[in-house]
C-alpha cells in the first residue's frame, strides 16, 4: 500500500556535525532507508566532523540545494545542486559544506536498518 510520509515527521538522528532526519527505514517497515541531511555552514570555531563508512551496503546521495566536497578514501569531489555522489560499501567518507548557504542531502540506503552498519570515525 502506497504512504505519504511527512518529513515533519521524520526521526532526528543525533549524528555529528549535521542534522539528519530519517522518515524511511525499517522502523515503519521499510526494506530501505532514506535520509536527508543538512550540514550548516561553518563557523572558524566549528570543530570538524570525522568520516564514516558503511560497512556492507551502498550510500546514494543527492544534492538538493547548496555547495560542498565529498571527501573519500579514494579522492575529493566538489558537489553542488543536483549532483549524484555514489559511494560504495567500506569506503570512508564525509561531505563538507564549502558554500554560503546550508548544504542539504537525500541519501539513500539499500538497507533497512543504517545505524547498524555505520561506523562513525573522528579522523581518516
Amino acid at each position: 500500500m502506497a504512504r505519504l510520509l511527512k518529513q515533519s515527521e521524520a526521526k532526528r538522528l543525533g549524528l555529528p556535525g549535521r542534522v539528519s532526519l530519517e522518515p524511511v527505514s525499517g522502523e515503519i517497515g521499510s526494506r530501505v532507508s532514506f535520509r536527508i541531511a543538512t550540514i550548516a555552514v561553518p563557523k572558524p570555531a566549528d570543530k570538524p566532523r570525522g568520516p564514516h563508512r558503511h560497512r556492507d551496503f551502498e550510500e546514494c546521495i543527492y544534492v538538493l540545494s547548496g555547495r560542498g566536497v565529498m571527501r573519500a578514501e579514494s579522492g575529493e569531489h566538489a558537489v553542488g545542486s543536483g549532483d549524484i555522489l555514489l559511494v560504495p560499501a567500506g569506503e570512508k567518507h564525509m561531505t563538507v559544506n564549502t558554500g554560503n548557504e546550508p548544504l542539504v542531502l537525500l541519501c539513500f540506503f539499500p538497507v533497512a536498518d543504517v545505524s547498524a552498519g555505520t561506523t562513525e570515525f573522528t579522523s581518516f
